[in-house]
């Protein structure tokens, strides 16, 4: 099974990763990252099939000690790691503060089916990545998050 919300409010979605599995070209991404394909698989930051790059997140680990869905159910939310970690040198994270709000307000449900559709070029709705500038299907540029970031930052 797979998810696509996570505890700190990125949607895994549109996560490279995530989306090459889905394609069937997980291989191809573990190759170009000099990896192996089992180190990079993953299902989603909620389940046990996490890639090498999240399994040690501190983020998850704290949620999940304190048996919590999302960081805003926390008594100590927002603390300085999620601070950190929405500020760090990964544009795809300053959005985690909005992502968790609406997630609040909105539920998880319709928080995931937006961003569904957020993360799905609106020519073809074929899915990309947070890095992704071109629609890999029909060319078309995509809202990516470094443009997002620099919105969010403004």
């Amino acid at each position: 099974m797979e998810r696509m919300d996570s505890f700190c409010g990125l949607y895994c979605g549109a996560c490279e990763i995530f989306l090459a599995r889905r394609k069937g070209l997980l291989g191809e991404l573990a190759e170009k990252w000099g990896r192996e394909k089992s180190e990079i698989l993953c299902h989603g930051c909620k389940t046990e099939i996490v890639s090498i790059y999240c399994r040690s997140c501190s983020i998850k680990a704290c949620v999940g000690e304190k048996k919590l869905q999302y960081c805003f159910q926390c008594r100590l939310f927002p603390c300085k790691k999620l601070l950190d970690f929405k500020n760090d040198q990964h544009p795809h994270h300053s959005i985690v503060f909005r992502n968790l709000e609406l997630i609040k307000n909105l539920g998880a449900k319709q928080w995931l089916e937006e961003q569904e559709r957020r993360w799905q070029c609106q020519g073809c709705n074929n899915p990309f990545s947070w890095y992704d500038d071109h629609c890999s299907s029909c060319g078309n540029i995509v809202k990516n998050s470094v443009i997002e970031e620099k919105e969010v930052q403004s």
